[in-house]
């Protein structure tokens, strides 16, 4: 059986709550992702994250990410406000943003899809739930080709 190559992503996951993140941490660890893990624990971290201010001014050590996993209800700027401003900005346009949810509500799925984001998934419950929505997850944005940003003058 032939194995697929499957490219490393930069991924920024927004998550403020600190049993999904040693979840997160410990799933990279298990199934052994090279993948580039930021984490930020509100939503103005995010943002900073993203257009390289305070702490984050070096890219070369923040680079941008291939994909964001969002969480709704952070601190200082939820997550639908950080997608909303993500999404005016036109480097940002295409950026793949699932927003990954403890929410069930409609009007949450809802707002997201408007806002924009590429995805709206809910927190399974239970690590093993967890860690193999996030396997699969790396194995799905692995092999999809991103969009590709036009070079500027």
């Amino acid at each position: 059986m032939m194995m697929h190559e499957t490219r490393n992503l930069t991924i920024l996951m927004a998550e403020d709550n600190p049993h999904d993140v040693l979840a997160t941490k410990r799933a990279w660890e298990q199934f052994g992702f090279g993948n580039h893990l930021h984490i930020v624990s509100d939503g103005e971290e995010c943002l900073e994250y993203l257009f390289h201010q305070g702490k984050y001014l070096e890219s070369n050590i923040f680079p941008d990410p291939d994909l964001i996993l969002l969480d709704l209800k952070l601190p200082k700027l939820d997550g639908h406000q950080v997608l909303k401003t993500i999404r005016a900005k036109d480097q940002f346009r295409f950026l793949p943003v699932i927003i990954l949810t403890n929410s069930t509500l409609e009007t949450d799925r809802n707002k997201g899809y408007e806002y924009g984001c590429t995805a709206f998934l809910k927190k399974p419950v239970g690590y093993a739930n967890f860690a193999n929505l996030l396997k699969s997850l790396r194995t799905f944005w692995s092999c999809v080709e991103p969009y590709a940003k036009p070079l500027t003058a």
